[in-house]
Parts: C-alpha cells; sequence; structure tokens
C-alpha cells in the first residue's frame, strides 16, 4: 500500500509516516516511479508505534524494541531493553506520585488547611 492508503487506514499522517522512516521505525520499499510502498503489516506496525509514543518512549528506543516484537527476534538479547521499558515505567511513576504530592499541597492552601511558609496567619485572599 502507498502512503496514503496507510495513512487513511491509521489516521497518522503521511508527514508522520515519513517521520518514522527516517527515525528507522518503519521501513518500505520504492517503486520504480519513487513512491513508497509499504507491506501488509505496516498498519500493525504504525499502530503499535504509536502505542509506544503516547506511552512515552523516544524514538531511540521503540527502534530498538521493534526487532524484539517480531515473529523471530533478533539473535541478540531482548532483556535489556525489557529492563529499559521498566526504568521509563518507573520515571513515569515517581513523576504521578510527585504531581499528586503537589496536587494535595495546592488543596490544602486553597481549603485553608495550611498556609504557605512566611505567610504566617494572614486571611486568605478572596477570589
Amino acid at each position: 500500500m502507498r502512503i496514503g492508503e496507510l495513512s487513511r487506514a491509521t489516521g497518522v499522517s503521511a508527514r508522520s509516516l515519513r517521520y518514522y522512516e527516517g527515525q528507522g521505525l518503519l521501513s518500505s520499499d520504492r517503486r520504480s516511479n519513487g513512491y513508497r510502498e509499504y507491506g501488509d503489516d505496516a498498519v500493525g506496525q504504525v499502530a503499535f508505534i504509536q502505542d509506544l509514543y503516547r506511552a512515552g518512549l523516544p524514538s531511540q528506543l521503540i527502534r530498538d524494541i521493534l526487532p524484539c516484537t517480531a515473529p523471530v527476534p533478533p539473535a541478540g538479547d531482548c532483556t535489556r531493553l525489557l529492563a529499559r521499558v521498566r526504568e521509563v515505567r518507573d520515571e513515569l511513576t515517581r513523576q504521578e506520585q510527585q504531581i499528586a504530592q503537589r496536587r494535595e499541597m495546592l488543596d490544602r492552601y486553597l481549603s485553608g488547611a495550611a498556609t504557605p511558609v512566611g505567610l504566617g496567619a494572614q486571611p486568605p485572599c478572596s477570589a
């Protein structure tokens, strides 16, 4: 299928598909007229790439992961990549906890249960 067909089938812009190719995430064959020709598995691969991007993985890590998800994985060890994905997940967990703590602090200030350091017992601002 050509790039426009893949774009329509996946909802991903042709520009993004070309970017994926440039990053080594997606491959195509070139016809004699220069048009890109994608294989039947391209729709699923683009969906997987999109999922990994939404999960917060950088393109370099996605590029390394893709061969490990092939029907016949490479001869190398993919467990290192799994450890790297876990690191990304753990960093997201840490960020979520930090955001929850910040939100809790703001809730305490807004409810009057806490006063910012240095303001003492000043009356709250009226909105």
